[in-house]
């Protein structure tokens, strides 16, 4: 009776999971279908694709300059993984290993500026970037990005930073490391995985985020993916097969970069949830 009750239970669970990955999955397999389907326009409820055709790739690459657009999105995405990479670890450096004055107010003060709905700053940034002559420039939209993502690479960092035994850095001066030899070959390989989580964080913050790109860019080659996929969206009508393909080609680099950096991103998430 015990047997058939772990092999029911065993089914019962192989079903339901298979179930929730079916449900996970099939937009996904919508999208990619639809994409390379002629006739994604009139597919309605049909789950298979009536054929195979590269014209909404080509179309959307060559008539919709969807090209410049994935450009636009990786300097935006790469500049901001950098920047927040290097200053969110100095950042947490200083607030792990410093001790200064109103340090415990600057981190409630990071836990705060993460708490912000992000429509409620796009007025106030606006005027912040027309004022600096930043705004329809792409350095200006990296900083924004680059505001977004610190607060969490900071927190996130510092958890990192704070585990490593000062013990670990004292041995690396005695043997006759400087402050930067210590934290090039001591430090930040032990806090790499945690870097990694967070660059991946602030990739997907700058390659997915709309609104500020919709709002500050007003010259329509520097749009980013994003912005350019509204493009294909009309007032009356929707052509389907582009929004497809141009969804498509949003997620393939995401994937990319996910399947790049799975080992150490998982790595660190579970070293951060241990310490």
């Amino acid at each position: 009776m015990t047997r058939r009750t772990s092999t029911a239970g065993r089914i019962g669970i192989a079903a339901a999971v298979t179930a929730l990955l079916a449900f996970t999955l099939f937009p996904v397999y919508w999208m990619i279908s639809s994409a390379f389907d002629p006739e994604a326009d009139h597919r309605g409820s049909e789950v298979l694709p009536s054929g195979f055709t590269l014209d909404h790739f080509s179309h959307v690459l060559d008539d919709g300059e969807f090209g410049r657009y994935l450009a636009n999105s990786a300097l935006v995405g790469l500049g901001t993984v950098l920047l927040s990479g290097l200053l969110a670890l100095f950042a947490a450096v200083a607030v792990a290993r410093f001790r200064f004055r109103l340090r415990t107010q600057v981190l409630v003060m990071i836990l705060v500026v993460q708490m912000v709905p992000l429509e409620a700053l796009v007025i106030p940034l606006f005027l912040q970037m027309r004022d600096l002559e930043l705004l329809n420039s792409l350095i200006g939209l990296t900083i924004v990005y680059l505001a977004f993502s610190l607060p969490f690479a900071v927190w996130t960092l510092r958890g990192f930073v704070a585990a490593v035994p000062r013990e670990v850095e004292e041995a690396a001066y005695l043997d006759g490391c400087g402050w930067w030899g210590m934290f090039s070959r001591i430090l930040l390989p032990l806090v790499a995985p945690g870097l990694v989580a967070t660059s991946v964080f602030a990739f997907i913050v700058a390659w997915n985020e709309f609104v500020f790109a919709f709002v500050f860019m007003q010259d329509d080659s520097k749009y980013t993916a994003a912005v350019g996929l509204h493009r294909f969206f009309g007032q009356y009508s929707t052509d389907w097969g582009a929004v497809m393909a141009g969804s498509t080609l949003i997620t393939l680099p995401v994937l990319i970069f996910f399947v790049l950096v799975q080992r150490r991103l998982a790595g660190g998430l579970a070293a951060g949830a241990i310490r």
